[in-house]
C-alpha cells in the first residue's frame, strides 16, 4: 500500500550510503583537529571551530539551494560532491602552505557538501517516494550511517596520525583530507551515474487563506492523520509546540554529541594524557559499542512510537551526562566511568535524533515536507555549531559549567516532551 511505499532502491542506496560516507568526512578530523591547529598555531577553541563552522555555512547555503531545486535532488548532490573533494585537498594543503586558516576554508567549502545531511532527511520523508510508516525506518537507517561516521571517523583519523607519514604533503595531519577526497570523487561518480531522481514538483496554487495550514489536526490522534489530506484548520497552539519540541530535540542532540566529539580529545589529554590517536580510538569505541543498539533501532522503529524512542533516547544521554558530573564532583574521573557516560551519550542522542523528522512528516500535510526538513536541518546545524565550539572550550570554562549548560537544554526539552506528550503520538513505522 502507499503507507509502505518506497523509492527506487539504487537511488534509496546511494542516499544512505552517501549519509554514511559525510558522516566520516565530518568526524574523521575530530581526533587530529586540535593538535592540527596548535601545530599552526592555533587554539582547542579553533580546532573547535574548525569542527563546527561547516555546519554554519551549510546553513547560509540550505535557503538558495532548496528555492532553486524545484523539489529534486541531483543538483544538490552534485554541489555536495565537488564542495567535498575541493574542501578536502584545501584542509589538506594547510600543512604544505602553513596556513591555519586555510584548514578553515577548507571545512568552509567542504560545509556546503553537508547541505545533502538535509536533502537525505528530506529524501527519506518525502510523500511523493516514501510511505508514512517506511519513514522512522529510513531514518533509524540514516541514524546508522552517523553512528558508523562517529566511529569509524575518529578511528581513522587517529590510526593515519599515528602512523604519521611523516611528509609535508602526506602525513598525519593531512591523510584525512586527502583521503576523503578520493572517496567523494570515486562515490560521486558512481552517485551520479546511478542516482535516479523525482520528477520536478508542480508549482501549487496560492490557497485562499493566507493564514497557516495544515492537515486535519482538529482529530483525536495524529496518527489518523491520512498522508495525502492537505486540509484547511489552522495550527492550534500545541501543535506549533510539537513542532518547536523536534526543533529543540534536534538541536540538543546535536548540540551535545558535537560537543562531547570536540571535548573528548582536549579532555582527554589533559586527564589521561591521551594523544590524538587515544582520543580517537576512545570516540570510536563508543560509537563501535552503540553501533548494534542502532542497527537494533531499525527493527523495532517499526513497531515502537517515535514519541517513546525519543523519551528512551533523550533519557539514556541525561544519564550519562549526570554520571559524568557526579564523576568530576567527586574527582573520581578513570577510563570506565569516562566511557560508559560517552556510550551513554552516543547511544541515548543518536537514537532521539532518529525520530524528529519523522514524526513531523507524518502529522504534516505532504505539502509541508521541504519546510519541516529545512527547520530540523537549521536545528541540527545550530546544534551542531554551537555543540563544538562549547566542547573545545569545555576544559577552559571548566567541566561543571560545560555539564551544567547541557542538562539544562535536555531538561528544557524533557517539560516540551512531558507537556505535549498526547499531541506526540503518531503512526509506528
Amino acid at each position: 500500500t502507499s503507507e509502505f511505499q518506497l523509492s527506487d532502491i539504487s537511488s534509496l542506496l546511494i542516499i544512505v550510503l552517501g549519509n554514511g560516507v559525510r558522516q566520516v568526512s565530518f568526524f574523521i578530523i575530530v581526533s587530529s583537529a586540535s593538535a592540527y591547529a596548535e601545530h599552526l598555531g592555533g587554539t582547542a577553541t579553533f580546532s573547535g571551530l574548525t569542527i563546527g563552522i561547516p555546519t554554519l555555512f551549510a546553513g547560509a547555503a540550505l535557503i538558495p539551494m532548496v528555492k532553486t531545486d524545484q523539489g529534486q535532488y541531483r543538483r544538490a548532490l552534485q554541489i555536495s560532491y565537488i564542495s567535498m573533494f575541493i574542501g578536502n585537498i584545501l584542509y589538506a594543503l594547510a600543512y604544505r602552505a602553513h596556513y591555519l586558516y586555510l584548514i578553515l576554508i577548507g571545512r568552509i567549502i567542504t560545509g556546503f557538501g553537508f547541505t545533502s545531511f538535509m536533502y537525505s532527511k528530506r529524501y527519506c520523508s518525502d510523500p511523493r517516494i516514501v510511505g508514512v510508516r517506511r519513514r522512522t525506518t529510513l531514518a533509524s537507517w540514516l541514524v546508522v550511517g552517523q553512528g558508523f561516521g562517529f566511529s569509524a571517523g575518529p578511528f581513522i583519523g587517529g590510526l593515519l596520525y599515528r602512523v604519521g607519514f611523516s611528509n609535508d604533503i602526506f602525513n598525519g595531519f593531512t591523510s584525512p583530507g586527502w583521503i576523503m577526497a578520493v572517496c567523494w570523487a570515486v562515490f560521486g561518480t558512481i552517485g551520479l551515474s546511478v542516482f535516479v531522481d523525482v520528477p520536478p514538483a508542480r508549482p501549487r496554487s496560492p490557497a485562499p487563506d493566507a493564514g497557516i495550514q495544515l492537515a486535519n489536526l482538529g482529530r483525536s490522534s495524529p496518527s489518523e492523520i491520512d498522508d495525502s489530506e492537505e486540509g484547511h484548520s489552522r495550527v492550534t497552539y500545541r501543535q506549533w509546540g510539537v513542532i518547536m519540541t523536534m526543533m529543540w530535540y534536534a538541536m540538543t542532540c546535536f548540540f551535545i554529541l558535537g560537543a562531547w566529539e570536540s571535548n573528548i580529545p582536549v579532555y582527554s589529554a589533559v586527564i589521561f594524557g591521551y594523544t590524538p590517536y587515544n582520543a580517537g580510538n576512545f570516540i570510536a569505541l563508543g560509537g563501535v559499542t552503540a553501533f548494534p543498539f542502532l542497527i537494533l533501532n531499525v527493527w523495532y522503529s517499526r513497531r515502537v512510537q517515535d514519541r517513546v524512542i525519543l523519551a528512551l533516547g533523550s533519557s539514556l544521554g541525561l544519564a550519562g551526562i549526570l554520571i559524568m558530573l557526579a564523576t568530576i564532583h567527586t574527582n573520581t574521573v578513570h577510563f570506565g566511568s569516562f566511557y560508559v557516560c560517552w556510550f551513554l551519550i552516543a547511544l541515548g542522542f543518536n537514537l532521539a535524533s532518529t525520530c524528529t523528522l519523522s514524526l513531523l512528516s507524518k502529522q504534516l500535510p505532504p505539502s509541508w515536507n521541504g519546510r519541516i526538513s529545512l527547520a530540523i536541518q537549521y536545528s541540527n546545524y545550530t546544534g551542531r555549531v554551537t555543540g563544538a565550539i562549547w566542547g573545545g572550550a569545555g576544559v577552559k570554562v571548566g567541566m561543571m559549567n560545560y555539564l551544567g549548560l547541557q542538562i539544562a537544554i535536555v531538561g528544557v526539552g524533557v517539560m516540551m516532551h512531558l507537556t505535549l506528550w498526547k499531541e506526540l503520538k503518531a503512526k509506528t513505522g
